[in-house]
């Protein structure tokens, strides 16, 4: 054929050849169609074949000629079908990460479209996290088996991950670089440690400029000296990316104009990588610093301007600062700003829109324009998200009722005390309203998202008393009205909030506990008054049989009824409660831990608690606080009888147990930045008698030190944790036996931040300074006399198994009598060394 001179042919027949099925309806030609070959027909075809990315080579050949007819053939090579894909240089975690971010599977073609997005895709996921010289080789391997197969290895060099080694900022004339690059949330230089790098020229420049270093406080200089000399970076580490700069750029200018400097910009910036570091070069034009002048309000007639300006909290002459402007308006955390006086009194359409009315030299005069808009009514109450918990479980944590006035500060509450409840995971709680300014109402929609609440514990040891299990398991959202519904059982009757308790620990013959406790936390179901009951029985033996003379027992079964109540006044965080409970022990030939190896003692009392809660969350509190005030009586049994027990044996003086019980606990959460979160906690306790002639009952004492772990709990005793010492070594000796305390103090400082907010898996790290002691008797007391320690530590929380701790705790005072070492490892279980 003379392919210099087309020709026009009909086409008599297409045949197909190759590894690839072909799909006519590609072809631009059919059988019967007359076309110019060679012509455009051939090459469109050809194009579109190509165009589908499923070929890996297309040939269109003349393969006949008969007169005017022409047959062609059409030959397609298949591409290669993905059949699996693995990495090579990468850790687990990065390798589930990528197969999420990849979106390729089994079937897919592989072809050079395929290879170069993943590549950009696995290059993209290390640069952000700081990894610039990330590599990326792509292997194809045959699959032996299946034709045309191949299965793809990631081969990823990562290299030295890129850090930030100086950030440099010029014409900061009023603002130091230390306040600017603190600015920078995420942009952050790597760590490093020169103390005296250059000192001889900052005590030369001291000695020159005297006035200047007078002219500011010492923090200020430390602050100055030290910034660029010493990085310590713990919380945070080092890393570079471009969409985290850019984001940095605009907070560095937020920070001038929180300082007054709002014409600040950046003029210029560059940065460059050098042997593995970045620099960055930032240089900055601050203008001028204004003031505020004059603040008028205009359109309020709810309240008076005075009000309004003692709420706003600026003055004339004050640093011109547009976020604190902004943040008294709408946004204080505290809930006293202007735009919160108004939305709890019903004004959900309230505005305040701040507009600079005049600017002269470096003064500004604002005008605050204030629509009130009409009070707003809550309409719908809605629940979305509790798979399940009961509506009205949730419905009756809920101040929002409709008819109401809104007010944002109970819709704040209610989500507080929903997060309460433990149901739900406080990370996605959400409340959406909906409102109506036609017809002044609103619509409240609470998004919750359920999260295991139950937990289960088993555990097993051995000891002196040989082989023991331990197993309990609790039920957070318990319904007993589910027990007889089949449907309920998925796998335990839950969703109307009430409590169950079972905990187990034996080895059979040594040592038995057993404890059970069922709470309904709204009896009658119209207030929150919960009714708590409670049984427990304790026995350990010397494993003789009941009929050897050598068999000795100690027992102690107890059973309670407790009734709490949500208090209205002072306000609704108080709750005050009432409890009756009895504890007999039994002791047969048993000494070591009683005053007495023959006999009995009961003990009955009624304990008034009075409690204060506002944590925002139960899991990581961020802020609020939680305080509990306490007193336990029992009847003044010897006052009563009028009996002389001067020489009165052990069994008559403890036969019932007589004593007053006053203690005290309180915990304050406050955010120290972001997530960062400083713990403070106070817990003291005292232990009186009622006649002198008995003194202090040897039972219910309290004994300090260790992880707070009370399975043990052998005379009703009261085990407080305290980390750096062993267990219950900080209480009294006498005679070099532990007698307990009736005096003791504990004064607790921690330090949090999270490393996963999970509710699957809650991780959070800590560290903490304590103090605390126990005294025998009033006499002995001194508060200034403690015992320290301080330590690290981490939290797990899994709902499963509750919290789940972890200290390496230092004790720094030697205890007498013990020989036992200063560092100490604990661990401990929901909150009990707290």
């Amino acid at each position: 054929m003379d392919y210099t001179n087309p020709k026009e042919y009909e086409i008599g027949g297409i045949t197909s050849s190759g590894t690839a099925p072909l799909d006519q309806r590609l072809l631009s030609f059919h059988v019967g169609d007359k076309i110019m070959i060679p012509g455009d027909e051939i090459s469109n075809s050809i194009k579109a074949l190509w165009r589908t990315g499923l070929y890996e080579d297309v040939e269109i050949t003349l393969t006949r000629v008969t007169g005017n007819l022409a047959f062609l053939d059409v030959r397609l090579e298949d591409r290669s079908r993905l059949i699996s894909f693995g990495f090579k240089g990468t850790t687990k975690a990065d390798e589930t990460d990528l197969r999420d971010k990849l979106h390729i599977s089994q079937g897919n073609i592989v072809n050079d479209n395929l290879k170069t997005t993943c590549t950009n895709i696995i290059k993209k996921y290390y640069v952000e996290k700081g990894f610039y010289n990330c590599e990326v080789k792509i292997e194809e391997i045959p699959d032996e088996k299946i034709k045309n197969a191949v299965s793809l290895l990631f081969d990823i060099q990562k290299y030295k991950k890129v850090r930030i080694a100086k950030i440099n900022i010029e014409g900061n004339n009023n603002v130091p670089q230390a306040v600017l690059l603190r600015s920078m949330k995420e942009t952050k230089e790597k760590s490093r440690f020169m103390p005296l790098y250059k000192a001889d020229t900052a005590i030369r420049y001291t000695l020159k400029h005297k006035g200047y270093y007078q002219s500011k406080d010492i923090v200020k200089h430390f602050d100055e000296y030290f910034s660029p000399r010493v990085k310590l970076r713990i919380f945070k580490k080092s890393k570079f990316t471009k969409e985290t700069y850019a984001k940095d750029k605009i907070n560095l200018i937020n920070k001038y104009n929180e300082l007054g400097f709002r014409d600040a910009i950046i003029e210029r910036d560059t940065y460059y990588i050098d042997k593995g570091d970045v620099f960055i070069n930032i240089k900055v034009n601050e203008g001028p610093r204004y003031y505020f002048r004059n603040i008028n309000f205009v359109g309020n007639t709810v309240y008076p301007t005075t009000l309004l300006n003692q709420l706003l909290g600026i003055s004339k002459g004050d640093v011109y600062n547009q976020t604190q402007l902004t943040k008294n308006l709408t946004m204080k955390e505290e809930g006293d700003d202007i735009a919160s006086l108004y939305m709890n009194n019903g004004y959900l359409f309230f505005s305040a829109n701040p507009v600079e009315v005049a600017v002269e030299g470096d003064s500004i005069d604002i005008e605050i324009r204030i629509r009130e808009g009409k009070q707003a009514r809550y309409n719908k109450i809605n629940i979305v998200g509790n798979t399940k918990t009961n509506d009205n479980v949730i419905l009756r944590e809920i101040t929002t009722i409709p008819g109401q006035l809104f007010n944002r500060a109970d819709i704040i509450r209610t989500q507080q005390v929903l997060m309460s409840l433990g149901y739900f995971n406080q990370e996605k709680m959400d409340v959406q309203p909906k409102p109506n300014e036609t017809d002044g109402t609103v619509d409240i929609t609470y998004v919750v998202e359920e999260t295991t609440s139950d937990q289960l514990s088993l555990s097993a040891g051995y000891g002196a008393t040989g082989f023991v299990i331990t197993a309990g398991v609790t039920f957070n959202n318990f319904s007993t009205k589910k027990l007889f519904k089949k449907d309920a059982w998925t796998p335990i009757p839950g969703g109307d909030g009430q409590r169950l308790s079972l905990n187990v620990s034996t080895n059979a013959t040594w040592y038995q506990y057993y404890n059970l406790s069922f709470t309904e936390p709204w009896l009658g179901g119209k207030k929150p008054n919960a009714l708590t009951m409670g049984v427990y029985y304790q026995k350990q033996t010397n494993s003789r049989k009941k009929t050897d003379e050598t068999y000795a027992c100690s027992s102690i079964a107890g059973a309670s009824v407790s009734l709490a109540s949500q208090l209205k006044w002072p306000d609704d965080y108080f709750t005050m409660s009432h409890t009756l409970s009895y504890e007999y022990y039994n002791v047969k030939n048993w000494s070591g831990y009683y005053v007495f190896s023959n006999g009995h003692a009961n003990s009955l009392s009624y304990v008034f608690t009075l409690s204060r809660n506002s944590v925002n969350a139960p899991i990581y509190p961020r802020e609020g606080s939680s305080l509990s005030f306490s007193v336990q009586l029992t009847p003044p049994y010897s006052l009563m009888s009028h009996k002389d027990y001067t020489n009165a044996t052990d069994q008559e003086k403890y036969k019932w147990l007589e004593f007053h019980k006053w203690k005290f606990s309180a915990s304050w959460f406050t955010r120290i930045v972001d997530n960062l979160v400083l713990n403070v906690r106070l817990k003291m306790g005292f232990m009186g008698c009622y006649n002198k002639q008995i003194g202090i009952t040897p039972f219910g004492r309290f004994y300090l030190g260790g992880d707070g772990l009370s399975t043990y709990a052998y005379d009703g005793r009261e085990v407080i944790g305290m980390r750096g010492y062993e267990d219950e070594v900080l209480s009294p000796y006498v005679d070099g036996l532990s007698t307990g305390a009736s005096i003791y103090h504990k004064f607790t400082a921690e330090l949090r931040y999270p490393i996963t907010l999970n509710p699957s898996a809650t991780v959070y790290l800590l560290a903490f300074l304590e103090a605390g002691k126990g005294w025998i008797d009033k006499h002995q007391y001194n508060p200034f006399n403690l015992y320290k320690s301080a330590g690290v530590g981490v939290r797990v929380y899994l709902p499963m198994f509750g919290l789940i701790g972890f200290d390496y705790g230092y004790g720094f005072d030697d205890v007498p009598g013990r020989n036992s070492k200063h560092s100490q490892f604990h661990i401990s279980i929901n909150q009990s060394i707290d």
